[in-house]
């Protein structure tokens, strides 16, 4: 049978993290929670009472254009997607997020004191969050990832595992992993986007390293884990030092994860 659960269930469970001085990035499903009375809203009421200040991705891939050519060992094949190039859309700050995304960030994304940052394709929203969203450019996308770190933020993971885990990209970048260029369409031209991240399908293998500075709290049919991301960063780097193709997804067609794979085996065998 599905839960039925309110706003006061969802912000007693929240304070139970102890967050509430904390600033921090959450990735959420609300269909995980089953029945939530209020839908997204009170899901969103929820976080913005028991965090400090709160951050999600709001990531816009429908801007994406693929190039006829460009750079090698870059996990893309060029010229293959013109369909796609056809319906590329501009972007605008009021682009709604992606709806892989989920509809809780598209909601932090709406709310009257939402700021957002203006990556065309990999855009933050936030509240009480502005510090966090001004650390982003277009060199460093992942830019207020970094910010959070240096604040001592925590992760929020509200009925989702670690394969939507943005941070982890960052703690990626720190163990100097290979990230990838993409375009991006504007309303008056196509620009490159420098920093764009690797696969995340096999992140959830980090979870284990984690155990013990994870807080975990069950509201109606989801887990809710939080972490501080000091101690994330530290077990991704750590991971990927040990093994340069940890984290990398299992799929043969995944050409990020095998563009990266072709840059650990040629920097060995230059080494």
């Amino acid at each position: 049978m599905t839960s039925t659960i309110t706003f006061t269930d969802l912000r007693t469970s929240l304070f139970k993290l102890g967050l509430s001085h904390t600033p921090v990035i959450a990735h959420a499903s609300l269909k995980s929670f089953g029945e939530v009375v209020g839908g997204p809203e009170a899901v969103l009421r929820a976080l913005l009472d028991s965090v400090w200040a709160l951050v999600m991705p709001t990531f816009t891939y429908k801007t994406m254009i693929t190039p006829e050519v460009g750079p090698p060992n870059n996990g893309i094949a060029y010229g293959m997607e013109h369909d796609l190039n056809r319906m590329a859309e501009p972007f605008r700050r009021d682009m709604p997020a992606d709806k892989q995304m989920g509809i809780i960030p598209e909601t932090l994304r709406c709310h009257p004191r939402a700021k957002r940052s203006g990556h065309p394709i990999q855009s933050f929203a936030g509240v009480y969050a502005d510090k966090f969203l001004a650390a982003q450019t277009m060199q460093n996308p992942l830019g207020p990832i970094g910010a959070l770190v240096d604040a001592d933020g925590w992760v929020l993971l509200l009925g989702v595992d670690h394969t939507v885990n943005t941070s982890i990209h960052y703690g990626e970048k720190l163990a100097g992993r290979q990230t990838f260029v993409r375009w991006a369409l504007l309303p008056d031209r196509i620009i490159e986007c420098p920093g764009f991240p690797g696969d995340s399908a096999g992140f959830e293998a980090i979870a284990p390293d984690l155990v013990t500075v994870t807080r975990m709290v069950k509201v109606g049919d989801a887990t809710i884990r939080a972490l501080p991301l000091r101690a994330l960063m530290h077990a991704v780097t750590e991971r990927i030092h040990a093994d340069p193709l940890a984290l990398l997804c299992a799929r043969q067609s995944c050409m990020r994860c095998a563009s990266v794979r072709d840059a650990v085996s040629e920097g060995q065998s230059n080494s």
